[in-house]
């Protein structure tokens, strides 16, 4: 047996983490004339091979590209991370871009191995290769103040209209305990395959080499895999989990299950951080003939323009659900499916519950800001369960502005 017990600190939680977050003038000062903080860098006492996720996009970012050509494989201890600028799509450029910034990283601080860079904004835009290196005179390696930690994750924003951390303890039996923190970032361009956004996660389990990239991938699947904000993949998707085993503490259920619920918290705040986004949606779709249909079926919901539309304006308009599950290609018949909003049955095997009671039932949980919409395809015993949210005015001019 085990319990988790969250705790402050976020990636600096467990033992021998530090990180912080600084301002390079990537981005506007704040509205009071403060430097907004855009560079951060995550730290750690031990090298380390990180375990990893990346974009599946076909064009990766110049820093993912550094690290397969340099990094994978090796020990390091130090993630550089920047804001405003993807470097993405700029070629062998961008990638010595990265390379000259690390060598002068590596110049200032000698006890660095093998850094890592991670890289999100505005993509086909070279990295301001001066501020950067500028901003290193900053950096405070045993940064493990009170604030450090929040630092960090407001520095790896860009649209998001808050900051993403998480920090759990987990306390077997037996008196004996491992800490597990993270840090993500993802407002938009968030479409089920990854998402696009950056996550670091720290822990100091012991977490065995042969379990690590199993397990993140497990807690991936119904996490950062199953979650959309648009539809759109970003080139940068990056998540990192780095182990030291300084607890000298592992238990393989304790820890996945304490990692699935830090990279869920994320992911749904990710989703419920949507740019513009008003509401969080559970799209869950039960009984179809596998677990990969009711995934297709699910993620066809959270893309679905007039779903979010309909969501957006609290239109309880389940004929789009209906609609856009026969459109996914999977297994379905009429007779078979039923819709409802939370508990509100709003059509049951052919048969339309939607009268005007039930509607008014409908409507009210969409006022909600978060609500579940299930759909039992009434044919196996496949299940998924994804997560979208709503698309508003704010979306188009947040993004219609981007690059300003």
């Amino acid at each position: 047996m085990f319990e988790i017990i969250p705790i402050k600190g976020g990636v600096n939680a467990p033992e021998g983490f530090y990180a912080d977050g600084v301002s390079a003038g990537l981005k506007p000062p704040l509205e009071n004339g403060t430097p907004a903080l855009d560079v951060a860098f995550l730290y750690s006492e031990d090298a380390l091979k990180p375990f990893t996720l990346f974009t599946s996009n076909r064009f990766q970012a110049a820093p993912i590209i550094h690290f397969k050509r340099f990094v994978q494989g090796k020990e390091s201890n130090f993630v550089l991370i920047n804001t405003k600028n993807a470097n993405a799509m700029t070629g062998e450029a961008g990638v010595q871009d990265v390379c000259d910034i690390l060598s002068s990283l590596r110049q200032k601080f000698p006890f660095i191995q093998n850094p890592i860079m991670s890289s999100t904004g505005v993509i086909g835009q070279y990295l301001p290769k001066e501020k950067i290196i500028a901003s290193f005179s900053s950096f405070d390696m045993n940064a493990k103040s009170e604030n450090a930690h929040t630092r960090a994750a407001d520095a790896i924003r860009t649209t998001d209209a808050f900051s993403k951390e998480i920090a759990l303890k987990v306390q077997l039996n037996g008196g004996k305990s491992f800490c597990i923190g993270a840090m993500a970032k993802g407002a938009g361009m968030i479409q089920p395959a990854l998402a696009t956004m950056l996550c670091f996660i720290t822990t100091d389990a012991a977490l065995p080499e042969a379990d690590g990239d199993r397990i993140l991938r497990e807690c991936a699947k119904t996490s950062f895999d199953a979650i959309s904000v648009d539809g759109d993949m970003s080139t940068n998707d990056s998540v990192f989990l780095f182990a030291n085993g300084r607890s000298g503490v592992y238990d393989e259920m304790a820890f996945k299950e304490a990692l699935k619920m830090i990279m869920h918290k994320l992911a749904t705040d990710m989703v419920r951080d949507g740019e513009g986004s008003t509401k969080l949606v559970a799209f869950e779709v039960c009984g179809a003939r596998d677990e990969a249909q009711a995934m297709r079926a699910a993620k066809a919901l959270t893309n679905s323009l007039l779903v979010k539309t309909a969501i957006f304006g609290q239109d309880p308009n389940w004929g789009r659900i209906a609609s856009t599950i026969g459109a996914s290609g999977v297994e379905c018949n009429e007779k078979s499916l039923k819709i409802a909003f939370d508990s509100v049955v709003v059509f049951d095997k052919g048969q339309i519950c939607f009268d005007e009671q039930s509607e008014a039932k409908a409507a009210a949980v969409m006022k909600q800001e978060s609500f579940r919409i299930t759909c039992d395809l009434g044919i196996g015993d496949g299940h998924f369960v994804a997560y979208g949210c709503d698309l508003g005015y704010r979306y188009v001019e947040i993004n219609a502005d981007y690059r300003s």
